[in-house]
């Protein structure tokens, strides 16, 4: 697949990526990956309070292994989701994602998916390390997840070795 399958946003977010890096001492970290294509995403997240008392995400990077729209994708949940309250955040969806990239092809369509559930993993691990409430919905989505990437950590067990040597 080559550039001119994609937009021009994704080709930005993937030759610039906004929020690229991690996050010491995050407050929460998320981690998506997808057992087919092999694409594996990981998400940082700050998190204070606004005036109001809110949860707001006050910070939010991404380290990403994956293809093209993979890393356009993790761009953008951090673009849509930086400033936003936990709840609001967590209503951002792989369409929101694919429509604010200006669309993707179809058979990456996936990528919006991971990048919303490395979303849903930081925010669980944010409540869950701080003992706050976790709702059904996000309990469910992340054993999901967990299940989804255990699989992926298992196809891919030599790069994973590698890639815990390198970012961690």
């Amino acid at each position: 697949m080559d550039f001119q399958t994609y937009t021009k946003k994704v080709v930005k977010h993937f030759k610039c990526p906004k929020n690229l890096g991690k996050i010491e001492n995050a407050d929460g970290v998320g981690k998506a990956g997808n057992q087919i294509c092999g694409d594996e995403m990981v998400l940082y997240i700050k998190v204070k309070k606004d005036k109001k008392g809110r949860e707001i995400l006050s910070d939010i990077k991404f380290q990403t292994f994956g293809c093209v729209a993979a890393i356009a994708t993790s761009s953008m949940i951090t673009t849509l989701a930086k400033g936003k309250t936990i709840d609001e955040a967590l209503k951002i969806g792989k369409r929101d994602i694919t429509e604010a990239l200006g669309g993707l092809p179809k058979i990456k369509q996936h990528c919006s998916i991971l990048a919303a559930d490395a979303l849903t993993e930081s925010v669980y691990d944010y409540k869950s390390k701080n003992k706050l409430p976790v709702s059904k919905e996000l309990k469910e989505e992340h054993e999901r997840i967990q299940k989804q990437t255990k699989e992926v950590e298992e196809a891919h067990k030599d790069y994973i070795k590698f890639e815990r040597k390198q970012f961690h």
